[in-house]
């Protein structure tokens, strides 16, 4: 058994020595005694280094755990009886790769950030909207699974049923990182409860998933060019009714990007959350823009109806949930599992599609040059 061939294509593929290299730096840096004399500059340090050891410790870890194996492999062809020792030692160096392997494809400058998560129902009526409210079960079943938190900052409920649109902060390591692949519209085929008889009924919505910018990232918006609006927030009416002009809504006159929220019943907290949601979206589309990849990930949901879904979920006549992007073979017929937050197979593969497209990126760049 010879683990040894494997390692430097991984360590070039995701620049370990070069990353090494720099977490020493970092560490250095740390280790200075007037460190702490500027506080905003070592508070970047250390998000600098949050990424570098989420990925570096774990590629430890494995190599450590490879190198052991390699030994009891080599002591096993003299004593064959600690061969039975092999298979778990194997067995847990798998898991590890596993985790190496997620770390590493979740490596962008803001993978690490909680994430802001938006859904928006398209087509469909209240069917629609119904969908809207069951994705929303979805990704806070999802959180719990990973023992995140959800916070709602906007909603706005559909009169019949459902939502028109909610957006919630998931708070936990890496939220942004998993989240990104769950951008664009999503597919929904049922019978409806909602209509008469026994016709199905599809519905679509639109997720959006932007990363919460922390201290170190500085986008300056103008108060100049800002327009703000307030409305009544709402509520479940009667005396709870709120009739205060508490929600906000910034338009950004320069792009025409928006951002609102009405959970909140002071307006000062909701104009705080529009402005972060605002600032937020501004630098995923000038992110992307950076990234030449505009079009397939920002304006990803495009219109929310039938030939745009990146995800369908069918209910009827049979079960099947699959992804509908290309490059990115994944599907199940366990709809309720994946509705009840089963969505790391289509996290995964979202990621290891994204990985392996910017490292072929990457290659041409440099054959070109």
């Amino acid at each position: 058994m010879n683990c040894a061939p494997a390692w430097p294509s991984c360590e070039t593929l995701f620049d370990i020595p070069g990353k090494m290299a720099e977490r020493s730096r970092l560490t250095n840096l740390m280790g200075e005694p007037n460190f702490w004399d500027h506080p905003d500059k070592a508070q970047k340090v250390i998000q600098a280094l949050k990424p570098l050891n989420a990925l570096l410790k774990p590629y430890e870890e494995l190599r450590s755990a490879a190198d052991d194996l390699q030994a009891m492999a080599e002591l096993a062809e003299e004593d064959p009886s600690l061969e039975a020792e092999i298979g778990p030692e194997l067995d847990r160096c798998a898991k590890l790769l596993d985790n190496f392997e997620l770390q590493a494809m979740m490596s962008g400058k803001q993978d690490s950030a909680n994430a802001i998560l938006s859904i928006h129902a398209g087509a469909g009526g209240t069917d629609a909207c119904d969908w809207t409210a069951m994705l929303l079960r979805m990704y806070t079943r999802w959180a719990e699974r990973h023992n995140f938190t959800v916070e709602i900052q906007d909603e706005v409920p559909n009169e019949e049923a459902g939502l028109q649109s909610v957006t919630v902060r998931i708070v936990g390591d890496y939220a942004y990182g998993y989240l990104q692949s769950e951008v664009g519209v999503h597919r929904l085929v049922r019978i409806s409860p909602f209509g008469a008889g026994d016709t199905r009924q599809t519905s679509f919505a639109a997720v959006e998933v932007l990363p919460e910018l922390d201290d170190t990232i500085e986008i300056e918006v103008k108060e100049s060019d800002l327009i703000m609006q307030t409305f009544c927030s709402g509520g479940p009416g009667g005396q709870h009714q709120n009739k205060t002009q508490s929600g906000v809504r910034l338009i950004h006159k320069p792009t025409n990007v928006r951002a609102e929220s009405r959970t909140e019943r002071s307006q000062n907290k909701n104009y705080e959350n529009a402005l972060k949601l605002l600032k937020a979206r501004l630098y995923a589309i000038e992110e992307q823009k950076r990234l030449g990849d505009m079009e397939s990930r920002y304006d990803a949901k495009g219109e929310i109806a039938f030939g745009s879904q990146i995800r369908s979920y069918v209910l009827q006549p049979y079960t099947l949930v699959r992804d509908e992007r290309p490059g990115i073979d994944v599907k199940t017929p366990s709809v309720n599992a994946v509705l009840d937050g089963d969505l790391d197979q289509f996290m995964t593969a979202y990621l290891r599609h994204k990985t392996e497209r910017e490292h072929k990126r990457a290659s041409s760049a440099k054959a070109t040059a």
